[in-house]
C-alpha cells in the first residue's frame, strides 16, 4: 500500500483517480491508451476498463502486462486479482480469431486458435449463417483445421458480429492496391513556405501504413484538432500513391482539403474533384461530404450516391472526423474491407455508441497521443478552460419549472443574461480572435447583431461562408459567430478564444471539436469559455462535456457570475 499513489482500482473494473495526488497527471497520461473516463468531478475522476478500450490498446501494441503494470505502479492499494485476471483474459481474445486468405477462389478463411473457440463461433446464431465448415484442401498449418470458409463480401459483417459476441477479429488479409497515382508531398508549399512534417505525424502515418503487408493499411488515428491530421492523411497518400476518396463533414471542409492538397502536394486541379450537393465530379482524388452520400429521395429508398464508393478502383479511403461517420455509411464500409482506409478524429467517443463499428469496420486505433503532450512540445496552444455560471432570470423561473426536458435545455441555453457576459468577454479580450459558438440560431442572431459581427450557420451559402472564414483568417474581422456547422474540420489557425453559449446535450465529441478550434500553435494562451445556467439541466450536461477536458488533462475553473469573481 502506498497512500500517496493516485489510483484506486476497484473490483468492478472502475478506477478512481485522486487528482490532488502527486502522480495524478502522470497516471492520467498512462491511463489514456486503455481506460475510458466516465466521471470527472473536482476531486476523484472515475475511469472504466472495457473490452473495447483494451482491444484498441492491444491493436496499437499495448499488452495486458502493460495495462496491469500501469495499475500496479499507480495503485494506492493492491490491485484486485480478479481485475488482473479479467484484463489478461480480455486482451488474450485479441488475435484468437483471424481472417486469412484462402488458397482457392475469392473466399476467406475465418481461423480460430482453438477447437473451443471454433465451436463457439459455429454455435452463434447471428454468425453461423455466414459460415461454411467446408474448407478446401490442402490447408496449411495445424490451426487451420479450426477454420470456416466465408464469402469475401461478408468480411465486414463477420467482424462486426463477432465483435458484438466478444471476439475481435484480427484481419490478416492483404488489401488491394487500387489505381496508381503519382502523388508526393512538396518540400516547399505552393505558397512558398517550407513544409515541415512533425515527428508524431510521421509516426501516425507509419503506424497506419505499416509494411503494406497483411494486417496493415486500415485503422483510426486519434490526434487533437489543430495538430495537423490533414497532413497525416496526405502523408499516407504519399506513402501509398494510389487513387483516394476523402469524405468529410461539410462543403467548407471539402474546399479546405482541396486547398491543402494543391498547396502541399504535386497534384493539380485536374487531379482533384469535388463530390457534393453543388458539384458531382469524380477524379483520381475525390473529396465528398457525408451529407451527399446519405441523401436519398425518400426515407425508405436506396442511397443513390453510395455508388461513389465503386466508381473507381480506390486504393485509399480517408474518413475525416470518423466519429461523425453516419450510421448508414457503415453498411458500405462493411463491403469495402479490401480497400485501405483510415479514420481521422480528435476523439473516438461517439454519441450513438457505435465505437465498435469504427473498430471493426474502419479499423482499430493505430495511433493516439495525449493533447497535453503536444501542448508541452508547443505543437498545439496552451488553453485555459473557464465555466461561467449564471443565474436564470426570475422572469424565466416558472416557465422553466413547468417545461419538459428538451424545453428546459432550450430555456437554460438561451438565458438572456448570457448576452451580457458575451459582451463583457469580447470587450475584455479585444486583442483576441474570438469565435462565439452555439446551437440556437435565434440566440446567435441576437449576439451577432449586438456585436455587429458576421454569422455563419447551416443556411449560409458556401461562397459566403468561405469568404467570411477567409476574412477571419486574414485578420479583417476579429469576432465571428458560428453555429455547430463550425464544430468540424474548419481550419481557423489564428482563433485564440472561444465562447460557447450553448451546446448539444452534453456532447463530449462536440467539446473536443470546439476546444480544438483554438489550439493552433500561437504565442498567447488560448481561452475557452463555456456559459452555463446554474441549477438547470444545462449544468448536468456541462458536467458530461467536462469529462473530455479532464480526460485530456485540462483543468477548468468555475466563475460564479455576479458574485465579484473575475472573468
Amino acid at each position: 500500500m502506498n497512500t500517496e499513489n493516485p489510483l484506486i482500482v476497484q473490483g468492478d473494473r472502475s478506477l478512481l483517480l485522486d487528482v490532488h495526488a502527486p502522480l495524478a497527471e502522470e497516471c492520467r497520461n498512462a491511463l489514456i491508451p486503455f481506460a475510458e473516463l466516465e466521471k470527472s468531478p473536482e476531486h476523484l475522476h472515475t475511469y472504466k476498463l472495457t473490452p473495447l478500450s483494451l482491444w484498441n490498446a492491444a491493436s496499437a501494441g499495448f499488452t495486458a502486462d502493460d495495462a496491469v503494470g500501469v495499475l500496479q505502479k499507480f495503485a494506492r492499494y493492491d490491485v484486485p486479482q480478479a481485475v488482473v485476471a479479467w484484463i489478461k483474459e480480455v486482451c488474450s481474445r485479441f488475435g484468437k480469431i483471424t481472417l486469412e486468405p484462402c488458397q482457392e477462389g475469392e473466399d476467406l478463411l475465418l481461423v480460430a486458435a482453438t477447437e473451443a473457440i471454433y465451436k463457439e463461433i459455429g454455435a452463434n446464431g447471428a454468425v453461423k449463417k455466414y459460415l461454411s465448415s467446408v474448407v478446401p484442401e490442402p490447408v496449411e498449418g495445424p490451426a487451420k483445421k479450426f477454420s470456416y470458409l466465408i464469402k469475401l463480401t461478408d468480411r465486414g459483417t463477420i467482424k462486426q458480429l463477432l465483435l458484438e459476441a466478444g471476439w475481435p477479429v484480427k484481419d490478416e488479409v492483404a488489401l488491394s492496391d487500387g489505381e496508381p497515382l503519382d502523388i508526393s508531398l512538396r518540400q516547399t508549399t505552393a505558397g512558398g513556405q517550407p513544409l515541415t512534417i512533425r515527428e508524431y505525424q510521421t509516426r501516425a502515418a507509419k503506424a497506419l501504413v505499416g509494411d503494406r503487408g497483411p494486417g496493415t493499411g486500415f485503422g483510426t488515428i486519434v490526434l487533437p484538432c489543430g495538430s495537423g491530421k490533414t497532413i497525416v492523411g496526405m502523408q499516407i497518400m504519399d506513402m501509398l500513391k494510389t487513387s483516394t476518396l476523402i469524405i468529410t463533414t461539410n462543403i467548407s471542409a471539402v474546399h479546405q482539403w482541396i486547398d491543402e492538397l494543391l498547396d502541399k502536394t504535386n497534384l493539380t486541379r485536374d487531379d482533384i474533384a469535388e463530390y457534393t450537393g453543388e458539384n458531382k465530379d469524380i477524379k483520381p482524388v475525390t473529396v465528398a461530404t457525408y451529407q451527399v452520400l446519405t441523401w436519398r429521395p425518400d426515407k425508405e429508398g436506396p442511397f443513390p450516391h453510395f455508388s461513389l464508393f465503386h466508381e473507381r478502383p480506390w486504393g485509399l479511403i480517408i474518413y475525416d472526423e470518423v466519429h461523425m461517420l453516419p450510421a448508414p455509411v457503415f453498411r458500405v464500409v462493411a463491403e469495402l474491407q479490401a480497400v485501405r482506409r483510415v479514420g481521422l478524429t480528435a476523439t473516438l467517443v461517439r454519441e450513438d455508441g457505435c465505437e465498435g463499428y469504427v473498430f471493426s469496420l474502419v479499423g482499430p486505433k493505430r495511433y493516439d497521443v495525449p493533447w497535453k503532450e503536444l501542448e508541452r512540445d508547443n505543437w498545439i496552444a496552451s488553453a485555459e478552460c473557464v465555466e461561467v455560471r449564471l443565474d436564470l432570470p426570475a422572469s424565466s423561473e416558472i416557465k422553466y419549472a413547468v417545461a419538459g426536458a428538451r424545453e428546459k435545455h432550450k430555456i437554460a441555453s438561451q438565458n438572456p443574461d448570457k448576452l451580457v457576459v458575451v459582451s463583457e468577454l469580447v470587450q475584455k479580450y479585444k486583442d483576441d480572435k474570438i469565435l462565439i459558438i452555439g446551437q440556437y440560431l435565434g440566440q446567435l442572431d441576437e449576439i451577432a447583431k449586438m456585436l455587429k459581427a458576421p454569422i455563419i450557420t447551416g443556411k449560409t451559402p458556401t461562397a459566403e461562408r468561405d469568404r467570411i472564414y477567409g476574412e477571419f483568417r486574414q485578420g479583417k474581422i476579429s469576432v465571428l459567430v458560428v453555429s455547430k456547422v463550425a464544430n468540424f474540420a474548419i481550419d481557423l489557425p489564428d482563433a485564440s478564444m472561444a465562447i460557447q453559449v450553448s451546446g448539444t446535450f452534453g456532447s463530449r465529441q462536440e467539446e473536443a471539436q470546439r476546444l480544438g478550434r483554438i489550439l493552433r500553435p500561437k504565442e498567447r494562451v488560448s481561452h475557452f469559455f463555456t456559459l452555463i445556467t446554474r441549477n438547470t439541466v444545462e449544468e448536468e450536461f456541462g458536467s458530461n462535456r467536462q469529462k473530455f477536458l479532464a480526460e485530456q488533462g485540462y483543468s477548468y475553473r468555475i466563475v460564479r457570475y455576479g458574485e465579484g469573481e473575475e472573468l
